[in-house]
């Protein structure tokens, strides 16, 4: 089952064209210093919100929106995903994804499902790891992202500027990976 740490009812900003709901998967295993859901880090939210109540909502919208837009968090973390896909595709409603890229085999599996994705891409892909604090994140998104690439689907891929912050943090990581590995 999904875990949902919050719900956005209606957004004309987050699918283009469309009206949307975002649902706002919890969890994330990247530890970005200018994430915009912080709250949404942790596998469990202090106020999650039950996949029924979502679906139940969604019921109610059928002919008001246009599309249900899965974001995080990071939406690839969770096993339930295809499944939550599935179930409101079959309402009819568009399918969107946010994400950052994570988890690249649980991508490829959902893609199919997906209307259009957005990327995150965090920095170079050589400089990935300081903006994660993740050893390896470099690596995962430059996967996911040609995952993107070659599905076909409809997507915007997009990066964040931070400046010194990056070279400052990609040090800092790269140095961990060194002790580490």
């Amino acid at each position: 089952m999904l875990r949902v740490g919050g719900l956005t009812r209606c957004s004309a900003s987050d699918y283009p064209g469309k009206l949307a709901a975002v649902v706002f998967c919890q969890g994330c295993a990247w530890r970005c210093g200018y994430c915009h859901n912080p709250e949404l880090q942790g596998a469990c939210g202090r106020e999650e919100i039950a996949w029924p109540e979502v679906l139940a909502f969604l019921e109610r919208r059928r002919g008001l929106l246009d599309a249900v837009v899965f974001s995080g968090g990071e939406p690839t973390q969770q096993r339930g995903l295809e499944r939550a896909m599935r179930e409101v595709k079959a309402m009819g409603f568009l399918v969107g994804l946010h994400t950052a890229g994570i988890v690249p085999r649980r991508l490829e599996k959902v893609l199919p499902l997906v209307d259009w994705v957005a990327m995150d891409v965090k920095a170079r892909f050589d400089e990935h790891d300081g903006v994660t604090r993740v050893c390896g994140s470099g690596e995962r998104a430059r996967q996911s992202r040609d995952l993107i690439l070659g599905s076909g689907v409809a997507c915007e891929i997009h990066t964040i500027a931070a400046g010194t912050w990056h070279a400052m943090g990609s040090q800092a990581a790269k140095e961990a990976c060194e002790h580490d590995g």
